[in-house]
């Protein structure tokens, strides 16, 4: 075999070779620009009340008048991004007669004036974003995609786009959330602040409806997960128009009882029951792990109010012999471990644990792995907020939500031991 001949054959053998290219791409984007500009053609004809070289329209009566709507002026091009990929776009120009004379440029509804991309791609954008990489590496991902079309200026005016829509739900009214459940709970991440990685604490309050759907309320950095900082963020749902929940859950912070006491004093309380499971083990030699999940486990998950408040006593009473720490921790708990005994039993599994915030934390750390380190605090919570907003984190209704409107029982299990 010559050189020549070698040379073709590692050229057709590479993974991006002629047999990577066919005339469907082509005649596909062709199609998709005649029947974009079919519809604006179509648009305009609608606004002048007639298609192109067509008389104007002739009024009926006594005297015959010409109705002159407006007039056509030419073409000009302009250059589209959609999911098909760039286009370059015939649009028809036409100016419109007003009533006092005067004539003014037709926009088309079609294609917006400035529209440089269709809503697809910025939202396919933002959510190439959202996924965890940054600008530069969004670019590189849609670049064989889109031949080029996206740059990273364009990423970035897209992402300031969310932003401004972030800073919209921040502001937005919650008088007509019917909420009826609150779950309050923070999580920690890697942000950068003056130039150095820094954790902080992101604070979630999530809502849930009275039809069960769960809406995210608020998502923040107050400086931490003290008193203070859990107080301005209830503060602000209450300034924004938020009725009092009936039922709140908790991890157990104690700055966000204390906030929560001033706010909502009224409101039933319930301490989340894999907190404190964690609490009792921290208490525990590791050699009692199991024993005490197994005997926590067994009262917690017990079918009655009954039931729980019986091996409750049994735990309390075993657990001051064996490793007095352990009881201790639970009896700190006090009531707000068991309050959701005072709903319907078929609510108590969506309403012992913070497993709803749990969740989306996860989610978030997931989608953000890839970056170790986040530009801003505004940044960490704009990203929570945004894979919820893009549909990319989707959520269910709880447990147990046919039974939301019922009022729960007057008192909670007898803690005597």
């Amino acid at each position: 075999m010559d050189k020549d001949s070698r040379n073709t054959s590692a050229e057709s053998s590479g993974l991006f070779d002629e047999t990577w290219f066919d005339p469907i791409e082509m005649g596909i984007r062709d199609r998709i620009r005649g029947f974009i500009e079919a519809l604006m053609d179509e648009e305009l004809n609608e606004a002048l009340g007639r298609a192109r070289y067509q008389r104007p329209r002739r009024a009926v009566g006594a005297e015959t008048t010409r109705e002159t709507v407006g007039y056509r002026h030419g073409r000009r091009e302009r250059q589209l991004l959609g999911s098909f990929g760039p286009v370059s776009i015939s649009v028809p120009r036409a100016r419109l007669s007003d009533a006092d004379g005067t004539s003014q440029e037709w926009r088309s509804n079609v294609l917006p004036r400035y529209a440089r991309m269709t809503k697809q791609v910025e939202a396919l954008i933002a959510g190439a974003y959202l996924s965890g990489t940054n600008t530069r590496r969004v670019r590189r991902a849609l670049a064989a995609l889109f031949k080029g079309a996206v740059s990273k200026d364009i990423v970035s005016r897209t992402w300031r786009k969310v932003q401004a829509n972030w800073d919209a739900w921040c502001r937005r009214s919650l008088a007509d959330e019917d909420v009826v459940r609150l779950v309050l709970d923070g999580t920690v991440v890697r942000v950068r602040l003056d130039r150095k990685a820094t954790s902080i604490s992101l604070l979630v309050a999530l809502g849930i409806r009275r039809d069960g759907q769960k809406v995210l309320l608020a998502v923040r950095n107050m400086g931490g997960e003290s008193e203070a900082a859990w107080r301005g963020l209830l503060d602000d749902l209450v300034a924004r128009g938020l009725n009092a929940p009936e039922f709140v859950i908790v991890d157990g912070a104690p700055g966000l009882e204390k906030a929560l006491g001033l706010v909502w004093p009224e409101a039933l309380v319930q301490r989340c029951t894999v907190h404190k499971h964690r609490n009792l083990l921290a208490h525990a030699p590791e050699r009692l792990h199991e024993e005490v999940s197994a005997d926590y486990n067994d009262m917690i998950y017990a079918g009655t109010a009954n039931e729980i408040e019986t091996r409750r006593k049994s735990f309390i009473r075993k657990w001051r012999l064996k490793c007095r720490a352990v009881a201790d921790s639970l009896e700190e708990a006090g009531e707000r471990l068991f309050t959701f005994t005072r709903l319907p039993a078929s609510q108590w599994r969506s309403a012992r644990t913070t497993n709803a915030v749990e969740r989306l934390h996860e989610e978030f750390k997931r989608r953000i792995k890839t970056q170790t380190v986040l530009p801003s605090a505004e940044t960490a919570a704009m990203l929570f907020w945004a894979l919820l907003a893009s549909g990319q984190i989707t959520m269910r209704r709880v447990d147990g939500w046919h039974t939301l409107a019922e009022p729960p029982a007057l008192q909670c299990i007898d803690l005597a031991a």
